[in-house]
Order: C-alpha cells, then structure tokens, then sequence
C-alpha cells in the first residue's frame, strides 16, 4: 500500500475495543528480551515534496551506467503499457483466486499466462508460476523423480555449463532427499556440452537429465543430439531457457524426435525490470501425461450452467488442498503480479515482436564480438551463441571492468568467480536496447581501461 491508513483516532478506537492499553500490550506474552530495540537510526517522518526530493538525490548517486551484464537477468525494453495496466487495482490487489465466481478476471489473465507459456515452449500444459526459475528447476527435479518411477538410483545429471545459483539452488532444496546430482563437462574449447560427455553413464540408471538452451554462457547446445541419448534410454529430459530465445530456436517440445518432459526457465525477461533482484517468476511447461505431477496449480476453461465460457482453478496438487502429504510440492504461491506484466508483455509484442527483440539481440552481441574482435578482445569459446558471449579479457580482468564501470560501462559477469579455468574471462550480454553508439562505447571504453 502507499501509506499507512490507520489514524491516531483509528489505532485508540481499535484499542479500546479490544481492552488494551497500547500495542504493545498486544504482544506482552513476549519476554522482553527477545523483542526488538526501538529503530534509532530512522529519522523523523518527511512530507511528500521532500522524500521525493531525497529519494531523486539518492537515485541520482546511481547514475546512469550501460548495462552490459546478463548472467540470468537481462535489460529489456518494457512498453510502459505493461506495468500502467498491471498495476491497476483489479489487478495489483488481486491475491489469489479460490473463489472462482469473484475471480474471473485473474482466472482468465492465468488460463491465457499458460497457453501463451505453452506455445512458447512447445508444450502441451503450463502452470501458473514459480518463485523463479532456480526453484523450478529444483521443482523440475523432484518431479522427474515422480515421473520416472522405474528408475531407483535418483540420479540426476546436470550440466557444468548450467548457471551456478541454478546448481547451487538444486543442491540447496533437494541435496537431503536422497538424489544425487552428477555434473556433466562442458567442452573447454567450443564451451558446449558434448554427447560424449555422457559416455560414461551410458549403461546407468539415470533418473533425468538436465539440458540448458542456451547454457550459462550463451552457448546454444547440441539440443537433439543430447535429447536423442536421453530418449533411446528413456531417460526423462528436463530443458532451461531462456523465454526470448525460443523465438528464434527451436522449442523444447521438438527437441530430438519426441521432445523433452519438462521446461523450465526464468521469466523476468517478459516484462519485468532489473529491480535488486526481483521479484521474477519460474515458468513450468509439461506433457499431458505428465500433469497430475507438476507442482503448483492450473487454470482450465469451462461452460458455465448457461452454456458460458468460465475459467477455474481445474487442477492443484498441492499440501494446502485434497493431496495432503502426497502433494506434489509445498509451493502455496506464485509470483502472480509479474505473470500478469509479463501475460501483457507477451500480448502486446505478440509473435512478430517476441522475435524482432531476439533477433535485435543476437544481432547486437554479435556486432559487440566483431568490434572488440577488431581490437584484440576474441569470445572464449568457439560455439555460436545467442545473445551472451564470453569474452576473454585476459591479465587484469577484474581491474579493467572495474575501470569500465568507474567509466559508466557495465562490462558484464566476471566467470572466474564461479570457474576457476575462466578467471579472467566476462560474460556480456547486448539486448535490443543497445544502440551503435552504446557498443562503440563500450569497445571504447575497454580499450581506455586496459590502457590505464
């Protein structure tokens, strides 16, 4: 909320009523030892004019630097359309939607979040948001454990190209549940995952296998090749994306010759500002066979007594409803608010647009790579990628993106801080929102910082 709409007369009233003397007394069963001290450091209360003042003055220390860095989280367009519209009260305010007769609104926004989600991944079922796409990953895990039954090792092998906070995140959430997690090398040359990679598993029990489209470091993988090997042992096959990539690749859902099990991914580049982390939101997309072990809840479209269209809560196996403890998972939300920014967000761009900012995108990190090329800066690796490269800096790496971003240029993510072997080494990414004039920029900088 804005403010706070309790008065002074409110608070006395509220008190009275409940007979006691002050809010404090609300809370005496308390020890005083474990409450917390009065806030010292927080000043007097400002009038309007002048937090907006401060807050102008302190976001003014922040300047204006160019953002180079993805590593997960990407600086996209957002028309201003998306967040007027989803900001507004039927929307902002809405929590959940268990009363379907009050909540036809948000039950359609969500039953349209899933088709679009689906489609966009080549999948037949979506459900409706994750906390972000680390956790549905985790999520995808456990499921897949459900899925493949016949399987009793639980182990699960997950690519070392795979972003570190989404290894680190399954580890965290599922390393005490018995399931193993067997990281597969990447390529040190091409920086891809190569099927021969996974020769030494080829007669396991593997429970599922873990594939990133494109890999953390922007690497686009051998998807069929990878999704192939699974299917012939009928492993399970579980793909990460990246949401504005699959308007140009090829969707999950038609990887190899049946497609993958389960997609996950991150949604913040649908609409969601590079906000101090978050919030963001998971996307999971499944076959129909699959849906009755996909965590969370869905959205399904019906016909009304009259014969109307009507939208419901159709199917949620979760610890909070009938399931109890055979529920899939103990999510008990979602990110609800940035699903809708992003539903707008999608709707508004629609197909044509989805894929002018992919293409925009690739189009500028290549035009990145050819002008550093130029001056001596080549990509680490030699696989193609899709809109983040790893560049080699070399010697002083962390003292010249330092230099860069004392300068205004936000270089990207330095790699040696999660791979040891590509110390030195800076994943940059450019989207749609970087001109001529910004990559120049940024070739130009680099080139002052080494110097200095």
């Amino acid at each position: 909320m804005p403010f706070i709409p309790h008065t002074e007369e409110d608070i006395r009233s509220m008190l009275d009523r409940i007979g006691a003397d002050s809010i404090e007394d609300l809370f005496d069963e308390i020890p005083k030892e474990l409450r917390a001290p009065a806030l010292e450091k927080v000043p007097e209360g400002l009038n309007e004019m002048a937090i907006s003042r401060l807050m102008q003055e302190r976001a003014a220390r922040d300047g204006m630097a160019s953002n180079f860095i993805g590593a997960g989280a990407y600086e996209h367009h957002i028309p201003a359309a998306v967040w007027q519209i989803a900001t507004r009260g039927e929307f902002y305010s809405a929590y959940t939607p268990y009363q379907a007769e009050a909540s036809q609104g948000t039950l359609q926004l969500i039953y349209e979040y899933q088709t679009m989600i689906s489609r966009l991944t080549g999948m037949e079922a979506s459900n409706a948001s994750l906390y972000d796409g680390a956790s549905a990953l985790a999520e995808a895990v456990l499921m897949a454990v459900r899925v493949n039954r016949r399987s009793k090792s639980k182990k699960i092998l997950v690519p070392g190209a795979l972003h570190p906070d989404y290894r680190r995140v399954i580890h965290t959430l599922i390393g005490n549940q018995g399931i193993e997690l067997v990281e597969i090398p990447f390529d040190e040359a091409s920086g891809q995952t190569p099927v021969e990679a996974l020769a030494p598993f080829a007669d396991d029990d593997v429970t599922a296998m873990i594939i990133s489209q494109p890999n953390f470091f922007g690497i686009l993988e051998d998807v069929d090749a990878l999704t192939g090997w699974a299917e012939q042992r009928e492993v399970p096959v579980i793909a990460v994306v990246n949401p504005v990539s699959l308007a140009l690749l090829k969707p999950p859902g038609e990887w190899g010759e049946n497609g993958v099990d389960i997609v996950v991914g991150e949604g913040q580049p649908l609409g969601a500002p590079l906000s101090s982390g978050g919030p963001y939101f998971g996307f999971m997309t499944t076959r129909k066979k699959h849906i009755r072990q996909m965590p969370g809840r869905i959205v399904g479209r019906a016909k009304d007594a009259d014969g109307k269209p009507g939208y419901v809560l159709t199917l949620q196996a979760r610890e909070q409803h009938i399931r109890r403890s055979k529920a899939t998972s103990n999510i008990c939300t979602n990110q609800g608010l940035v699903v809708t920014a992003a539903t707008i967000h999608m709707s508004m761009l629609g197909d044509e647009g989805l894929t002018r900012v992919a293409e925009a995108c690739y189009a500028n990190t290549h035009a990145l790579v050819e002008k550093l090329a130029a001056k001596g800066i080549k990509p680490r690796f030699t696989g193609e990628y899709f809109y983040e490269v790893a560049l080699d800096f070399g010697g002083d790496a962390a003292g010249r993106v330092q230099a860069m971003a004392d300068a205004g240029v936000l270089a990207g993510y330095q790699l040696g801080r999660d791979y040891a072997q590509l110390d030195g080494c800076v994943l940059a990414c450019a989207t749609e929102t970087k001109t001529d004039a910004d990559l120049e920029q940024y070739v130009t900088t680099c080139e002052q910082a080494k110097a200095a």
